[in-house]
């Protein structure tokens, strides 16, 4: 007996084993093995599919996030502008408003300064008057002293007095 080369019994017997063996793996063994690589192919296409879905979906998001972000950034420099706008208008009233209150206190300071000018002046003239009049007494206390220029005095302004009377 050769090592190399088997008796054909015992090839025939192995043979016939195999075929037993491949037999009962070809009727219930490949169908499971085929059927378990078929269901975790399958699995694996889902698991694809729902990556490849995801992956949409997350892309999607991100299109939604930046276009929020765009939003929000137009929000708020229409904020901004808004609210220079406001700021920009406030201090326009503020100094009109301004403006308005200085005005009005320049006119009545003018108002009042008049007022203690023609008052001052007034005085003046009341003083200035007085101060006449006092002046004319001492001058004609010191003229008048005699009773004759007294009496001439009188009778002088008294033909005065009848010639403006009769002359009207």
């Amino acid at each position: 007996m050769s090592l190399l080369l088997p008796e054909t019994g015992l090839l025939f017997w192995m043979v016939l084993v195999f075929a037993i063996v491949f037999f009962i793996l070809a009727k219930w063994g490949f169908p499971v093995i085929t059927g378990m690589i078929d269901r975790r192919s399958e699995h694996i296409e889902q698991a694809l599919r729902d990556a490849k879905e995801a992956q949409e979906r997350l892309a999607a998001l991100e299109q939604e996030h930046r276009d929020m972000l765009e939003q929000t950034r137009r929000e708020q420099a229409r904020m901004v502008k808004e609210a220079s706008d406001a700021r920009s208008q406030l201090l326009s009233d503020a100094r009109a408003d301004a403006e308005k209150e200085a005005a009005t206190l320049i006119a009545k300071a003018r108002e009042a300064i008049a007022a203690e000018k023609e008052a001052a002046l007034a005085d003046a003239r009341r003083e200035i008057a007085l101060l006449g009049v006092s002046v004319a007494e001492k001058i004609l206390r010191d003229k008048l002293s005699d009773a004759d220029v007294q009496k001439a005095l009188l009778d002088r302004l008294s033909d005065e007095a009848l010639r403006n009377t009769d002359n009207s």
